[in-house]
């Protein structure tokens, strides 16, 4: 069975936002290195890996529906110019994220695609537990200041 033209297209979008952020998660924990923040240039590492898991799966999925992956065209990183703004920045992408899955997720049901409904559900916990990890992070962050 071909799959929907819209379910095509949030996979394709899906698949942009998780190159992006894995694009400013490596670029900020670049910044972090250069400023000497070696824990923290870790941790956007660490979130970076987590987003391209987020991607494999979603190359998976296009690959089993028979399309092949294409995340278009990236839209510049925003590194942020100290660690509250790129805490700033990442919390506004993983919103995002959410967003997009929830809306992705109860398309893909109402077309009855259950596996691909399964899938977006699957990444928008994961991205809600990161924006609970950012907004931890930025607490911790404004209650050194």
């Amino acid at each position: 069975m071909q799959p929907h033209p819209r379910i095509i297209g949030f996979l394709g979008q899906a698949l942009n936002h998780e190159y992006c952020a894995i694009q400013q998660y490596l670029t900020q924990a670049s910044l972090c290195t250069l400023w000497g923040l070696g824990d923290w240039a870790g941790s956007f590492r660490h979130e970076a890996r987590e987003e391209l898991g987020h991607a494999d799966l979603l190359n998976q999925r296009l690959l089993r529906i028979g399309m092949a992956p294409s995340a278009g065209t990236l839209r510049p990183p925003r590194p942020g110019r100290d660690l509250d703004e790129m805490l700033r920045q990442d919390a506004d992408l993983e919103q995002a994220a959410v967003d997009l899955y929830a809306e992705a997720a109860a398309c893909a049901a109402r077309l009855r695609d259950h596996e691909t409904a399964a899938l977006f559900d699957r990444l928008r916990a994961d991205e809600e537990e990161h924006l609970r990890h950012l907004e931890g992070l930025r607490a911790g962050l404004a209650g050194r200041r």
